[in-house]
């Protein structure tokens, strides 16, 4: 079934193309999308990406280039036993903030990574995996409100400019920034848009399986591991139901399911919208 993609206001500039980074993936800078009230997030105050973890030199030079103040990362403890831990940024305060248990999914994940084709089939298939990234979304908005008001807090305060990251840059943070432009007053459309550039190729995460061999990677296999590893508006759009459902909308979400004062929500427009 093709998947109907939201595309940008029309008001809203066609995305500029990321930087070529080697070691860090999927990384952009949400500038320029559009609010409810026609000004937009201001270019270079806001970025989002995968972890630092693998930062070439040339990288970590193009980072500290930017003027960062706080990096943001949403991994956990697996998370980082795994990749490794972030690569130090001069002058730079690094905030890990998990947005899920160290144990969650740590067996399901490796049976990812290992795991055959037919016990795949049994977790993944009819829908399972796309379920599966529904509900962690949902979840994530329901029950990670601290955390997320935590880091829009931070924001208002003191933390611009930011970059937020997880593993892939994708579910997690993207997440976290959504959350950060629904604060702002950006579109939602414009949301998902910016959502959805993860899947462009030089920014998709990169399925890691357990074997080398031919069928370890056959189309089937990547095709049930496709709903994990792609962005889908879907998503989104089920974290963005779950907002409407408990608080009845964004503003009721804001103060209070993160406890924004309109102060702090403010101040946080002073300094990363334009106008």
């Amino acid at each position: 079934m093709t998947q109907q993609i939201p595309q940008p206001p029309p008001s809203a500039p066609e995305p500029a193309p990321g930087p070529e980074l080697s070691g860090v993936r999927n990384f952009r800078d949400v500038g320029g999308l559009s609010t409810t009230d026609g000004r937009q997030v201001r270019p270079g105050r806001l970025f989002r990406s995968g972890h630092l973890a693998h930062a070439t030199e040339t990288d970590a030079e193009f980072l500290e280039s930017l003027g960062l103040h706080t990096v943001f990362d949403f991994r956990n403890g697996a998370d980082q036993a795994l990749e490794g831990p972030d690569v130090e940024l001069a002058g730079v305060r690094n905030v890990n903030i998990p947005l899920s248990d160290p144990a969650d999914g740590r067996e399901f994940w490796a049976m990812v990574r290992d795991g055959e084709l037919d016990r795949l089939r049994t977790v993944l298939g009819d829908g399972k995996a796309a379920a599966r990234m529904r509900d962690s979304y949902r979840t994530i908005i329901l029950t990670r409100t601290a955390e997320h008001g935590r880091v829009v807090h931070a924001l208002a305060e003191d933390s611009v400019p930011a970059l937020m990251h997880c593993a892939a840059g994708k579910d997690r943070a993207g997440l976290s920034i959504a959350v950060t432009l629904l604060a702002l007053g950006v579109e939602r459309d414009a949301i998902v848009a910016d959502y959805l550039e993860s899947n462009a190729p030089h920014n998709r995460y990169r399925v890691r399986r357990g074997s080398d061999a031919p069928e370890a990677r056959s189309p089937e296999v990547m095709e049930l591991l496709a709903p994990l590893f792609e962005a889908r508006a879907e998503y989104l759009l089920t974290a963005f139901d779950a907002i409407d459902g408990r608080w009845g909308g964004v503003d009721g979400y804001l103060a209070e399911g993160l406890g924004l004062a309109p102060a702090t929500l403010e101040r946080l427009r002073e300094r990363l919208l334009t106008g």
